[in-house]
């Protein structure tokens, strides 16, 4: 029994989002940590960054998963073939 393609579906391109994730992750840091003095960013303990980097790739990947769903069209989507039985193939 073999399969013939039945046709396609459009899914998004999760490897071409990567960069997408990246860049609101740094911007979402970026403003975050706008607020730190020049002085208190030298002092501040890595632990401190680390938390703030940690919640920003968290709200950034919360927020691209919500426009996926929503909006699925703004990004980039492959297609993706289904596939169907070939009947000629069945045993008569």
């Amino acid at each position: 029994m073999g399969l013939d393609i039945g046709g396609h579906y459009d899914v998004p391109d999760w490897p071409k989002m990567g960069p997408s994730l990246l860049i609101a992750t740094a911007l979402i840091l970026a403003i975050r940590t706008a607020k730190w003095s020049p002085i208190s960013r030298v002092h501040e303990s890595n632990r401190d960054l680390e938390v703030e980097i940690e919640y920003a790739s968290h709200l950034a990947g919360r927020v691209l998963s919500a426009l996926v769903v929503r909006k699925p069209e703004i990004f980039t989507s492959k297609r993706v073939p289904w596939y169907q039985a070939n009947d000629d193939d069945a045993p008569k």
